[in-house]
């Protein structure tokens, strides 16, 4: 007997064997054993996720010579000829293939005729979407009111290009992409039964390449059976899809960590060397530093089978997780915007250098660069010079930065800070007690206390540290029950003398006294603010100017 491909050997022949869609599978079950029937369903979904084969188990349903049942006996003459593909009853019609509306009508000329050997007359007709306009019109009459003894299954990758009159006579069920685990798991199953040996991390990497196809995952095993010689290996895997070993990430993610620039890009010189591509690189790299977060987050959650399981716990212990979040999201952007770039070496060199030199707020970590031989600076004032720039703060570069016992104004100083979001709001919400000994105590009112939060703290530290020219200024907040004088509460008393000052004035202006009693009416202060009486004067000045 000839060899017989996985996908067509292990396709599931009733409702039982079939892996995922059990949302489907209930409810056909349901109506089955009801026997609350259709004459027209209509299954959807992407290529290889069970559509044709789901079809031909309800066929087998319907005809069983045990009767309609949701668990067909496979033994019969009716399920025999099903499975093989020649049961007369069954007509499956490839609608991509015939399209014109001639073709459409010879089918259904038949329908009018009873069933040869089975209970039901059967169309089921795949790539539904592809039939044209005149055959769809066709279809309709035969759809609407179709002889007891027809039922339509129609599949389709495409719904959308399906006319809603179509739609709306069928019973539509939306076939799911298979999750990864779950194919993984099948695989698994299927390769046992055919005394396969396989490594989990290689039925992984096939699992995801499937991209929730359970018929493709099964083709591209048949394709590692033949590649690993009968053992399906991870690194053979790999190779077979073309992907990139996580070995060729690991480098780079070791140059982040020393902050080494030129060992990033010597890295990306090796890997168009090797000829890898590198979209694939950075998916490769994303999937890591993923695992990375999940290791941080979830320890246990990363599979004890995962070969590189130790190396990518010594990560996460050694990244901060805000950082690994920021590489996850430059890498991700990297891969989207890598077609725009002149080259894919110079798009990934870019990202690669975006990795180095972006950090999570609070972070500053020197970048190590080397001076090359052609400079015109000594090598040795270069190096102080690069020291000084990496070290200093930034409020040490400018001649205006402010001494520690220069100004005790904390509105002053807060108005003054590199400050926004909710750094800046908290220290608008906060009451200088004292500075001193490089220390900043300040008070927040418990109402406000919300506010308090490490990063935020960290923020108003090293903003205060650039303001006033230091490197390890010290920051402490305490809650108290109530305070005053804060910088919100002074802009909100301002605000609320600047409103008053504005309905004064607008209750004396001569255009608005017009106003109010050529229509009886009433100023609404709610409506008047500073700016709409500041508005009003600089159209009062262009008027007189013109």
């Amino acid at each position: 007997m000839s060899y017989q491909v996985l996908a067509r050997k292990w396709r599931p022949k009733n409702f039982a064997e079939l892996v995922g869609q059990t949302h489907v599978m209930r409810a056909l079950t349901n109506a089955l054993e009801q026997q609350r029937l259709h004459h027209a369903y209509l299954f959807t979904g992407t290529r290889g996720v069970g559509k044709t084969t789901i079809a031909r188990i309800l066929a087998k349903s319907l005809n069983c010579e045990q009767g309609i049942t949701p668990k067909p006996c496979g033994q019969c003459d009716t399920c025999l000829e099903i499975d093989q593909g020649r049961f007369v009853d069954l007509l499956e019609i490839d609608a991509a293939s015939r399209t014109k509306v001639e073709d459409t009508r010879e089918i259904l000329d038949n329908v009018q005729y009873a069933p040869t050997r089975g209970r039901y007359k059967i169309y089921l007709i795949d790539e539904v979407h592809m039939l044209s306009g005149h055959s769809f019109n066709a279809l309709l009459k035969t759809l609407e009111e179709p002889p007891p003894h027809v039922v339509f299954l129609l599949a389709t990758t495409d719904p959308q290009k399906l006319p809603v009159t179509v739609l709306s006579r069928c019973l539509q069920f939306y076939l799911k992409n298979l999750p990864v685990d779950l194919i993984q798991s099948h695989l698994a199953h299927i390769l046992k039964q055919e005394n396969i040996a396989f490594e989990p991390t290689a039925l992984q990497l096939l699992a995801q390449a499937a991209k929730g196809s359970m018929r493709d995952a099964l083709s591209l095993t048949d394709q590692a059976i033949a590649y690993c010689e009968q053992h399906i290996n991870e690194n053979d895997t790999r190779q077979m899809l073309g992907g990139i070993s996580r070995d060729s990430i690991f480098p780079i993610l070791d140059a982040l960590l020393e902050q080494d620039a030129s060992a990033l890009l010597s890295h990306s010189k090796t890997l168009a060397i090797d000829g890898l591509d590198f979209t694939s690189i950075l998916e490769e790299l994303i999937t890591t530093l993923q695992y990375i977060a999940i290791a941080q987050a979830v320890p246990k959650a990363i599979d004890d089978q995962l070969s590189e399981a130790a190396r990518i716990h010594a990560y996460a212990q050694k990244m901060p997780a805000e950082e690994v979040q920021l590489f996850y999201q430059i890498a991700l952007i990297g891969k989207r915007d890598l077609p725009l770039s002149p080259e894919p070496r110079t798009g990934f060199d870019m990202v690669l250098l975006r990795l180095l030199s972006f950090k999570p707020d609070g972070q500053s970590t020197p970048v190590k660069t080397s001076i090359t031989q052609n400079t015109h600076v000594p090598s040795k004032p270069a190096e102080k010079l690069t020291l000084l720039a990496a070290t200093q703060p930034k409020a040490a570069k400018n001649p205006a930065a402010k001494k520690l016992s220069e100004s005790q104004d904390w509105n002053e100083i807060v108005t003054n800070l590199n400050l926004s979001g909710m750094a800046q709001a908290l220290a608008h919400h906060c009451r200088l007690k004292s500075i001193e000994q490089k220390k900043v105590l300040l008070e927040i009112g418990h109402d406000h206390a919300a506010m308090l939060n490490h990063n935020q703290i960290q923020r108003l530290q090293q903003a205060l540290n650039e303001y006033f020219g230091q490197t390890d200024l010290q920051v402490r907040i305490d809650v108290a029950n109530s305070i005053t004088n804060t910088p919100a509460q002074k802009k909100e008393e301002q605000q609320s003398l600047d409103h008053q000052a504005a309905v004064e004035a607008m209750k004396q202006d001569p255009v608005a006294q017009q106003l109010m009693q050529a229509f009886n009416a009433d100023l609404d202060p709610k409506a008047i603010s500073a700016k709409s009486l500041n508005d009003k004067k600089m159209v009062s000045k262009k008027l007189a100017a013109d």
